[in-house]
């Protein structure tokens, strides 16, 4: 078994993999400072209840944006005796990042280049619905070209919340009409439609200038189930597409290990 894991601003996705599929995922709050203790005795509770505990771990794969907290996972990792292999971008990889930074790319978007390329073949945009918004494009080859970066779904919310003293946070969900009668319901309404609307138009503004072949959209991230499929311009929704990145990204370093 291969513990694949993304480490996000606000939430972290395991996943948990015999091959290519995928067995058993978790999605967990991303602490700000965990010592390695404690996410050694979160990540042992979390496989203790899919498999026979750390041992059955054969090695984990795991890509961050949050360098504070690189070291408590390499503590946790060392304290259950998993091996660990850490992906970023002086990784090397078969997708090339054509950028002006290549080092600033995130290991998420590399992962995501990377995913892209062995699940679908195609110039794709890739949507990710995270602490930020991220669009990345990608050739079909696996060349990453750039994106955007805008607000996440919640930044909005919480900036508003706290600079408006009548206005209540209120849940990302699909409202019942768009022409709210109450606060809560124009908000709800506001808040889901400018998301939407939000996203569409930039992938239109992303085509536009791009102009690839064929293009397909992909959204994925913690809220891709509940916002994408109201947007017209994502064609589908893959929730694990960072996660499968990383297990392709470990088996190919893993050949090259090999190879050596």
């Amino acid at each position: 078994m291969i513990l694949a894991v993304d480490v996000g601003n606000t939430e972290t996705l395991l996943g948990l993999y015999s091959g290519s599929e995928i067995q058993r995922s978790w999605r967990s709050s991303t602490q700000r400072h965990p010592t390695g203790d404690e996410m050694a005795l979160m990540l042992s509770g979390l496989l203790a209840t899919a498999v026979d505990g750390p041992a059955s771990i054969e090695r984990a794969v795991i890509a961050s944006v949050v360098p504070a907290i690189d070291r408590s996972w390499d503590e946790a990792f060392d304290q259950l005796a998993i091996p660990s292999r850490r992906i970023d971008a002086s990784s090397p990889l078969p997708v090339t990042l054509d950028v002006d930074e290549p080092a600033s790319v995130g290991a998420d978007r590399i992962v995501n280049t990377l995913g892209t390329r062995r699940l679908y073949a195609r110039n794709t945009i890739v949507v990710d619905l995270g602490t930020a918004t991220t669009f990345d494009c990608i050739t079909a080859d696996g060349v990453f070209l750039g994106g955007v970066i805008a607000p996440g779904p919640r930044a909005g919310i919480d900036r508003m919340h706290q600079y408006t003293s009548k206005l209540p946070s209120v849940e990302i969900r699909l409202p019942e009409k768009v022409i709210g009668r109450r606060t809560v319901t124009c908000l709800e309404s506001g808040v889901f439609y400018s998301i939407v609307d939000g996203i569409d138009g930039i992938v239109r503004r992303i085509l536009e200038e791009w102009d690839p072949d064929d293009p397909l959209v992909i959204a994925t991230g913690g809220l891709a189930d509940v916002i994408a499929p109201h947007c017209r311009t994502v064609h589908q929704v893959d929730p694990y597409l960072t996660l499968h990145g990383l297990i392709c990204a470990d088996e190919h370093l893993e050949r090259e290990d090999l190879a050596s």
